[in-house]
């Protein structure tokens, strides 16, 4: 049996004033997703435990069938494995964004979308200006993404711990900094080095003066710290082959984690002009060599943090026409299948940040007795007596016998 899961990116939402009380996914035009529902079931599961913030690190992990309370240790460790960067038992990775902060308030955590080769050359000065120390590293990511490996000499060299407290920068759009900078163990050296960034950055002709004329970066935001995590390989846990296909660097790095082959796709961006059609032909691609395939589009969560409702509304419109229509026509004339549907969190239009709670899940395919929804979205599966309260439970659901 082949299998695939398909995530839209903090896809649930809230009802919309604007959309006359109806939530992005009532709004769109989503046939393919409506006929998994009808085709099959429609439930709810709760991915981020109330006690961890909202993230995809956190839900991704839950989706993937890993209890986040047991195997999360921090987001930036994922996006350390997919660059390939190994971490010691001691070391420490931390997520590194390009921002720009204007007032004192977050007016873009992207840097406006801050182009590579800037990013390269803002990477370049953080490196010399560190070079003093060899405990820092800074490795370039993908745009504004970047991560800082600090290097402990030994098991007594932890600055940080449990009690580092960071918040993640798209969680404050548009709002006062003032009062959600690192605190706690080792705050002071993220701090420090946050601090010394904006003189490094102001100096930076390339970045002052970008070429697309969009502000500069002003600053880097030190936040997402971990240490490596030791995750059960997929296989081992599931007995299934498994495949990622997503322009995001922390879902590349959990997919190596799980033993996964990460799947690489021309035109991904992991934003809302991504190359929705190309994802979905190398999905069915995949499915020629893997039990189980995951899609994931980061654009529907794009469009809530810079509270772009009719961007979210395309988005997933787009995932359902490129993506999750020929993929489940595909997995129909291969055999037997399943295809499960769901976000990893909700991210909400009004807040432009990621949130708790429930998420709809819709699930068809090979020994699945359809129950009587008929519609993907949020209200619906409010309606629908299928509840998984833990996100990790789903996973071994959509793989077991179900009788719903």
């Amino acid at each position: 049996m082949k299998y695939v899961l398909v995530i839209p990116d903090g896809c649930a939402d809230e009802p919309q004033e604007t959309l006359g009380g109806k939530t992005p996914l009532q709004a769109a035009r989503v046939p393919h997703m409506d006929a998994v529902v009808s085709e099959g079931i429609l439930g709810r599961t709760d991915t981020v435990p109330a006690s961890m913030p909202s993230g995809s690190d956190v839900g991704t992990m839950s989706l993937f069938g890993y209890d986040p309370l047991v195997y999360h240790t921090g987001r930036a460790p994922l996006e350390a494995a997919a660059q390939g960067i190994e971490l010691g038992p001691h070391d420490w990775a931390i997520r590194c964004n390009f921002v720009t902060i204007t007032d004192g308030n977050m007016a873009s955590f992207t840097a406006s979308q801050l182009p590579n080769e800037v990013g390269e050359e803002l990477i370049g000065i953080l490196q010399e200006a560190t070079s003093a120390d060899p405990q820092w590293e800074f490795h370039q990511g993908v745009s504004y993404r970047n991560l800082l490996i600090y290097r402990a000499q030994d098991a007594d060299d932890q600055p940080f711990g449990t009690g580092t407290s960071t918040t993640p920068p798209h969680d404050l759009t548009d709002q006062s900094i003032e009062h959600d900078l690192p605190s706690g163990k080792g705050s002071e050296l993220l701090l420090d080095l946050m601090e010394r960034s904006k003189k490094l950055f102001a100096k930076s002709e390339k970045n002052q003066k970008r070429a697309d004329g969009q502000p500069p970066a002003t600053q880097i935001w030190l936040w997402g710290q971990g240490s490596r995590p030791a995750l059960t390989p997929f296989l081992d846990q599931f007995g299934k082959t498994g495949a990622v296909i997503t322009a995001v660097d922390l879902l590349r790095g959990l997919g190596r984690l799980l033993g996964w082959d990460v799947i690489e796709v021309e035109g991904a961006t992991g934003y809302t002009d991504t190359d929705y059609a190309a994802k979905g032909r190398a999905a069915i691609e995949t499915l020629k060599q893997s039990d189980f395939v995951v899609v994931h589009v980061e654009a529907t969560d794009e469009a809530s943090h810079e509270g772009e409702v009719e961007e979210k509304i395309k988005a997933l419109e787009n995932i359902d026409e490129h993506i999750v229509g020929p993929v489940h026509d595909y997995l129909k004339s291969q055999g037997e299948y399943r295809i499960l549907v769901c976000p990893d969190h909700p991210t909400f239009l009004r807040t432009k940040t990621h949130s708790h709670g429930y998420v709809p899940f819709g699930i068809c395919g090979s020994k699945v007795r359809p129950d009587q929804a008929s519609n993907y979205d949020e209200v619906t599966a409010s309606s629908s007596n299928l509840l998984l309260p833990k996100g990790y439970q789903l996973m071994p659901f959509f793989f077991g016998t179900l009788t719903n």
